[in-house]
Parts: structure tokens; C-alpha cells; sequence
């Protein structure tokens, strides 16, 4: 075992502080990463506070990991010392069922192992990105392009997959209308993507404080979805709609923004329950989906085609240190777009 830094809740709602924390060692198929970067996504602050259920504890968050390969096991193929690579939101599954056969980890039938706040396969606790390394297997380990800064990179790991996937299985591209439903740590990549993807692209937002922005990240329009009109003037406009917002919305609203046979494909995780008349789906034959961030070989995509796009996350960097002061400010979105924890501060 290796003690390393890292920064941890240790207890629910509790701040986070440093502290230290054991690594296994390499296996034969594991690679040793030194993380340079490490976003902090929104799904951090619902666990480290127990919003989604009753959490592991000491528990250190991340799973938007960016960073370079120190060592590796005798039976890694795929990656060397030097090289650049990344970790999301899960390092282990069955690799037997059928989700992981068609390389969709993260539908493991077992379940997967998420990066952080799990058990892994000999019953000890899971560590994240907020730490100076890691030790994950090779079949869960990404190549970041050369196209990418690292820091702009970590982000990617999580919001990237989450909202690139669904964009793609849902046909985002030339001739289709994509509304974007937030515009934060998700949403200011899900515009980024569907740009690139060549889709007509419009953001949904509570106020037009950040239309600037959404366009300039590649937005074509920006309604508020505060003004009683923006739901008249676009009735049935969209061919996909993505919510990327993690607080409940009036989906019946949303889904009269779709054309018939449109879908509204739901990312953000409440805490809450919501409600739902049905006949919003049925009366212009809609429907209603979720997607769960993507597979390996997705995630691989996605990286590859944001380098061929010079696409990278918006980025705030910041000391580990204020790590409890940047989760105040992503519960009041004041940071446009991801904090990204530089990992030699920690």
C-alpha cells in the first residue's frame, strides 16, 4: 500500500479536509496515475452531503481525473510511463454481462464501481480524484489527446461523456434542433457539442445573464425560461431537448417545447421526486429518457473528437485548499464553468 494526500469529507455535510489516504499497489493490469487535475462536478456536493442517500465515509470525491501514467503493471498493453490519461466516473465492473459485453460499463449488471464513494471487488473503499494519485485498471483508463490541455481535460471525464452520449444516440447533427436545458458544468459542454455535432443549437436558461456566453460557446439562440413567452414562442420546436439541471423542473412545460416524436433526455439528478402528467408525452407522441454517462470505448470518443474539435471544458483552476469555498460557490453557480483542483496543491 502507498499513503498519499488527499483532500476528504469526513463525515456527511462536514467540510472537506486534508488528510491522507492508503493506495493498493500496482497489479499486473493496473496503471499508477499522477493526478495533475481534478474537477469538481455537482454530483461531488450531492454525495459529500448525503443527497443522494447514505454515503461511505472518510469519503474523497472526483471523478473528473486528468494526469500522467508513473507506473505500470507487468500485463499493461495500452499505456506507458509518460503517458497522458484520464479517469471518469467509474474504474471497475463485472466485464461478464451483457452491458459490458456491448461495452456499456456503465449498465454493468453487478454495477459498476464508481470512482469514489463504493466498495471495490475486495470490499474496501473507493478514493477519488481529490488526491495526488491513483491506481486503476488499464480497461478503465483513458488516453487524453495531445489536443487537450489536462486541465481543460478532467472535466471532460464526466460532463464531456454525459452529455456527448446522449447527443450522439439521439442523433444530434445537421438539420436537428437541440435545446440545451441549463447552462453550467453539463450544459456549457452539452452547447459546445451539439455545435460541434452541427446541430442547430438553443439554450434554455433561467435569466439571459450568460447569453454572452452561450453564444459564444455556440449557442445560434438563448431564451429565459423565466419570461411566460419563451414557452409560447417555442412550442414544438425541438427535435431534442437536454436537461442538464439538477433541481426539479415542470418537464410537462418542456416536453410541449417538442416536436412530435421529439425527445427530452434528462442528465441532472434531483434529490427530489417529480411529477409528470402523462398525457404531455402521449398527446405528440414524445418521449421521456435518461442517459447515464458512457462506456470506455465512448468516453475514448468523446475525448477524440474533442481534440479534433479543440473542444475543452471552461475552467476556473484553484488551490485544494478552497475546495469547500468552490462548492459554496457551485450551489450559488458562480463559477463559470468547472473548478478544476490543481492536485500539486493538495
Amino acid at each position: 500500500m502507498t499513503t498519499v494526500a488527499a483532500y476528504a469529507a469526513p463525515s456527511a455535510k462536514a467540510p472537506l479536509e486534508r488528510t491522507t489516504i492508503e493506495r493498493r499497489p500496482v497489479g499486473e493490469f493496473d496503471v499508477l496515475i499522477d493526478i495533475k487535475y481534478s474537477g469538481i462536478c455537482h454530483s461531488d456536493i450531492h454525495q459529500a452531503r448525503d443527497g443522494w442517500g447514505e454515503g461511505i465515509f472518510p469519503m474523497v470525491p472526483g471523478h473528473e481525473i486528468a494526469g500522467i501514467v508513473a507506473e505500470t503493471g507487468s500485463g499493461v498493453t495500452r499505456f506507458k510511463v509518460g503517458d497522458r490519461v484520464g479517469v471518469g466516473c467509474m474504474v471497475d465492473s463485472c466485464g461478464r454481462c451483457d452491458a459490458c459485453a456491448s461495452g456499456r460499463e456503465q449498465h454493468c449488471a453487478e454495477g459498476n464501481t464508481p470512482t469514489y464513494n463504493a466498495l471495490d471487488r475486495n470490499g474496501e473503499p473507493t478514493y477519488g480524484g481529490y488526491s495526488t494519485h491513483i491506481v486503476v485498471r488499464e480497461g478503465f483508463t483513458v488516453g487524453i489527446p495531445n489536443g487537450i490541455a489536462l486541465d481543460e481535460a478532467a472535466p471532460l471525464l464526466c460532463a464531456g461523456i454525459t452529455t456527448y452520449s446522449p447527443l450522439k444516440r439521439w442523433g444530434a447533427g445537421p438539420g436537428k434542433k437541440v435545446a440545451v436545458l441549463g447552462l453550467g458544468g453539463l450544459g456549457h459542454m452539452a452547447v459546445k457539442i451539439a455545435h460541434a455535432l452541427g446541430a442547430e443549437v438553443t439554450v434554455l436558461s433561467q435569466s439571459l445573464r450568460k447569453k454572452e456566453d452561450g453564444l459564444k460557446l455556440g449557442a445560434d439562440h438563448y431564451y429565459a425560461t423565466s419570461d411566460p413567452r419563451t414557452f409560447e414562442e417555442l412550442a414544438g420546436r425541438f427535435d431534442i431537448i437536454l436537461s442538464t439541471v439538477s433541481a426539479p423542473l415542470d418537464f410537462g412545460a418542456y416536453l410541449g417545447l417538442l416536436r412530435t416524436d421529439g425527445i427530452l433526455v434528462n442528465v441532472g439528478a434531483p434529490e427530489e421526486p417529480i411529477s409528470l402528467n402523462l398525457f404531455s408525452l402521449i398527446g405528440g407522441n414524445r418521449s421521456l429518457a435518461g442517459s447515464l454517462i458512457g462506456g470506455i470505448a465512448e468516453t475514448q470518443e468523446m475525448l477524440d473528437f474533442c481534440a479534433a474539435h479543440g473542444l475543452g471544458a471552461e475552467i476556473e483552476v484553484i488551490e485544494a485548499a478552497r475546495v469547500n469555498e468552490a462548492y459554496e460557490r457551485v450551489l450559488a453557480s458562480d463559477v463559470r464553468y468547472r473548478f478544476v483542483i490543481d492536485a500539486a496543491t493538495i
